[in-house]
């Protein structure tokens, strides 16, 4: 058993809060033990010069609230830049959640995702991932009510979890507690379908073998088949 009780392969408790927001085309309040994210998606009819013509764009940006962690952090607007952890993350939710859309569908929109990070206690990036889909999802059922393309661009559902090494032992969800003396870390993004779209493993106590990242990646489809059932009680079919 581990410090708050969970077995090793067990999920943190999970608590998700759709339309949290009110002027967001989608938004989403994602709860996972302690670590609070606040998900956002917003549509601007237009797009980057890079997408084809006819298509859409899907991207991400991620930040934590100064008292997000135990001490006061500064923003980064204050910083002058985005601090290199927040840019690798936002860019990690944005590829993950551009896996899940067909562009050709959404036409001429561009969803951006806001993750804000409300409270850390590890995970925050599978967690903003998990509920970054979830807002995205509702964003395209707005766009799809009020007319503006014909039927849900999603081909996937996605989220993310973590899985680590803690004295030698592989536990699936690490809280901070856990995660801070992980001696393996590992963050995995898949689909419904059990596939993966990105796989972020360090060896950070020491290395790791073949062997011990496959018992890691069990854990974590196994933690994500119980997240996108989670979602799929909230959104619904996505593909129709």
């Amino acid at each position: 058993m581990r410090a708050d009780g969970r077995k090793f392969n067990e999920l943190r408790p999970i608590t998700v809060t759709p339309h949290f927001t009110k002027f967001a085309e989608g938004s989403v309040l994602i709860i996972c033990g302690d670590t609070m994210v606040l998900c956002t998606a917003s549509v601007e009819n237009r797009v980057p010069p890079h997408v084809r013509p006819g298509h859409g764009w899907v991207t991400a940006e991620y930040s934590m609230l100064p008292r997000a962690n135990r001490e006061r952090s500064r923003r980064d607007v204050d910083k002058l830049k985005l601090s290199g952890r927040s840019a690798e993350i936002q860019r990690l939710i944005g590829r993950s959640l551009r896996a899940a859309v067909d562009m050709s569908l959404l036409g001429e929109h561009t969803i951006t995702i806001d993750c804000d990070v409300l409270q850390g206690d590890g995970g925050t990036r599978t967690a903003s991932v998990t509920g970054g889909f979830i807002a995205l999802a509702l964003a395209c059922r707005t766009l799809v009510e009020e007319g503006y393309i014909g039927r849900m661009p999603l081909k996937h559902y996605v989220a993310g979890i973590s899985a680590g090494i803690v004295d030698d032992t592989a536990m699936l969800d690490l809280q901070y507690s856990e995660d801070s003396r992980a001696q393996v870390d590992l963050n995995c993004i898949m689909n419904e379908l059990g596939e993966i779209i990105e796989v972020q493993g360090t060896g950070e106590g020491r290395a790791f073998t073949v062997a011990e990242q496959q018992e890691l990646l069990t854990l974590c489809a196994k933690g994500n088949r119980e997240l996108i059932a989670k979602q799929k009680e909230i959104v619904g079919d996505i593909f129709r």
